[in-house]
């Protein structure tokens, strides 16, 4: 539940945010339309297309300034899960914690992250991509494991899935 609270708090933002800086996103974004009828089958294959799968976001369209903002405002929240003894046997989700922390504190660092050389703009999109990818492999871990273990909670993330452009909250009769 500590990777569900993640979720819930800050990873489905994170992950819808940085999703719509990548201009590839189409190549990848129906293989992440997560239903009620998918079986393990399903996450097998979407899971093996997120392997080849070349993540990258469109620096220039990132506002390094709001991601700053919204990832330093959780900082306190995140330094909680990492603590959280539970995270030893999840060594995936420590890793993208890591990294979101690692990102947090590029940004953090930079007295002003308006008008950044080239150079520097290039070494923050490695850090955002590495966050984005993993972000991305265990949101999909995490919808396969609250099908399976919490189908109420799982049916919520599916109805938010940060991939689904017309995603909502609301219960529609015509939504898997």
């Amino acid at each position: 539940m500590v990777i569900g609270a993640f979720y819930v708090q800050v990873g489905t933002s994170l992950l819808a945010y940085l999703s719509d800086m990548d201009p590839k996103l189409e190549g990848i974004r129906s293989n992440l339309m997560v239903t009620s009828n998918w079986s393990d089958k399903e996450f097998s294959r979407a899971a093996k297309s997120l392997e080849e799968y070349r993540y990258g976001v469109d620096i220039d369209r990132v506002d390094l300034t709001r991601l700053n903002l919204s990832l330093s405002k959780e900082r306190d929240f995140l330094l909680r899960l990492i603590e959280n003894p539970a995270l030893l046997e999840h060594e995936s989700f420590t890793d993208l914690l890591l990294a979101i922390f690692h990102l947090t504190e590029e940004l953090a660092r930079r007295p002003n992250l308006e008008g950044l050389p080239k150079s520097d703009l290039a070494h923050l999109r490695v850090d955002i991509d590495r966050t984005y990818k993993l972000l991305v492999h265990e949101w999909l871990a995490y919808m396969k494991y609250l099908k399976v273990s919490y189908p109420y909670l799982f049916h919520l993330a599916m109805r938010t899935n940060p991939f689904d452009q017309t995603a909502s909250p609301v219960v529609l009769e015509d939504r898997g």
